[in-house]
């Protein structure tokens, strides 16, 4: 899970900013600490989600993207659905980003048809 929003949170900054940069960026944006996101960064290199450039410039591999790819459309997709729900936007946010890491398959294939 913790692996999975890291991932996620690179895709948003990349595409909001083009560039995401270690631990600054990541840190800001989740707000960890730059020791906690040098760590998690280190172990994402390791499993080759993620490369780092000479200048500290973070991209996905395409293995690393395709978690991201999955993660961010459940989070979209439930957040929306809570607040078809009438859950204020900020809590569907938050409960979405708790769910898109345990919904089965089916169960979320079916949510998007809501």
């Amino acid at each position: 899970e913790s692996a999975e929003n890291y991932l996620e949170a690179i895709l948003i900054l990349k595409t909001k900013q083009r560039v995401c940069k270690i631990p600054i960026d990541i840190a800001h944006y989740l707000n960890f600490s730059k020791p906690s996101v040098s760590i998690a960064m280190k172990n994402l290199r390791n499993s080759d989600m993620i490369t780092v450039d000479s200048d500290g410039f973070i991209s996905l591999t395409e293995a690393g993207h395709k978690i991201a790819d999955t993660i961010f459309e459940r989070h979209t997709v439930l957040s929306n659905m809570l607040i078809k729900l009438g859950v204020p936007a900020e809590i569907a946010a938050e409960d979405a980003c708790r769910m898109e890491h345990v919904i089965s398959l089916k169960a979320f294939m079916r949510s998007k048809n809501i």
